[in-house]
């Protein structure tokens, strides 16, 4: 046995800084659309398929990794993650404004990266859950919560060059973000990597996986929860506006703004406090208060209470991610990196779909934003009753074990 045990501290945090990185890939871009609409004459319908490229791009990447992260090995594919985000980044900065098409050199630039953040997104969590520590669950949380301060640095410090530097200053900008990634390859290097499966516990198969009623019910509340999230952070803005009658600014702060706060709020008070709470509890407690926030923004005239309620459901759904990996990981002990994969799949599709419902729903309903808000609610509805039927499932399936 050696004398000096793993510091296994430095590679949670080294996952800390893989998430910022996944942060600034997924938020830096959005905010040049209207840079890129004005200097390099991108008209809106390219600009959105910019957004499916990266999206389609990092679910791919969560299908394919349960199959190959495993064999390559995690410490080569999370500094190789970590390398295609930083070269798409500098991409990003150096090549649309020297090429002839630049729409073509931003594509590229996007699929590099989003290779990058998708392996990221896949990776990271089980390697903290794989990590020795106290309570599991806390760290997660905490995990996870890296990801909404590292959405609120990326708007606020972009936001903050560009208006110091002006709008042209983008690539100088994005080629400077790229330094999070460099970081994350330099602390990943010399980061001990844990074992993902517990030894002693065989490494589950999709056939062990798709015989287990419990996967499918955390596979639905990522789905749920992907979906609560998006469906009000994606709307958060154009409802402020729309259906409470708030200017822009106003919107964005009070929105998005103020949803990724109280989400990252959320996140870290289950990262600290986290031993004291009983996590099924939490989550329980926070899909009422997410049903709860949705009608409130639904049903209410008096636009303070709206605003109140769009927070609000930030800090509601802040546990949904990392509190449904956690009881994952606790349920399949062998699940690895395949049920890690298969969960973020569901909940990037819950993130795509959600948005989209509310839309449609708002759509048949004379625009209505407030008529898809209400629809929404029951993202939350179904993940409360996943969460109750899930707690049965594992007792029930642990009880023959002990």
């Amino acid at each position: 046995m050696s004398a000096t045990a793993p510091n296994y501290n430095h590679t949670v945090t080294a996952c800390f800084v893989g998430y910022i990185t996944q942060a600034v890939i997924n938020n830096f871009m959005p905010l040049l659309f209207v840079t890129f609409a004005a200097t390099l004459g991108i008209d809106m319908a390219r600009l959105s398929a910019l957004i499916t490229v990266n999206f389609v791009t990092q679910l791919v990447v969560d299908v394919l990794a349960g199959k190959f992260v495993d064999r390559i090995g995690y410490k080569p594919c999370i500094i190789a993650a970590h390398l295609a985000a930083l070269a798409g980044l500098l991409a990003l900065g150096l090549f649309p404004t020297r090429v002839p098409d630049p729409y073509l050199a931003i594509l590229a630039a996007i699929f590099l990266y989003a290779l990058g953040g998708g392996l990221i997104e896949v990776m990271v969590s089980p390697i903290v859950e794989a990590c020795p520590s106290e309570h599991k669950a806390k760290a997660m949380s905490l995990l996870h919560s890296f990801y909404c301060w590292g959405q609120l640095g990326t708007v606020a410090i972009s936001t903050l060059f560009l208006f110091a530097f002006g709008t042209g200053s983008w690539p100088v900008l994005a080629c400077l973000w790229a330094i999070v990634p460099a970081i994350g390859i330099a602390m990943f290097a010399g980061a001990p990597m844990p074992r993902i499966v517990p030894e002693g516990t065989a490494t589950m198969r999709f056939a062990d996986l798709s015989k287990k009623p419990v996967f499918y019910l955390m596979f639905l509340m990522m789905l749920c929860a992907g979906a609560a999230e998006q469906g009000m952070s994606q709307w958060a803005s154009a409802f402020a506006e729309s259906g409470l009658g708030v200017t822009k600014v106003i919107g964005d702060l009070a929105g998005p703004a103020a949803f990724a706060l109280m989400m990252g709020l959320s996140r870290t008070i289950y990262g600290v406090l986290g031993h004291r709470l009983d996590l099924t509890a939490f989550i329980v407690s926070s899909s009422v208060l997410c049903v709860a926030m949705y009608l409130t923004a639904a049903l209410t005239t008096a636009p303070v209470l709206g605003l109140l309620a769009c927070a609000l459901t930030g800090f509601s759904v802040g546990i949904m991610w990392p509190g449904t990996f956690s009881m994952a990981a606790d349920a399949m002990p062998g699940g690895g990196t395949l049920m890690f994969a298969l969960l973020a799949v569901a909940g990037d599709l819950g993130c795509a779909g959600g948005p989209a419902v509310v839309g449609l729903v708002a759509s048949a309903n004379g625009d209505s934003l407030k008529t898809g808000l209400l629809f929404g609610s029951m993202f939350a509805l179904v993940l409360l009753a996943c969460v109750v039927a899930a707690r049965k499932t594992v007792v029930g399936e642990r009880e023959p074990l002990h």
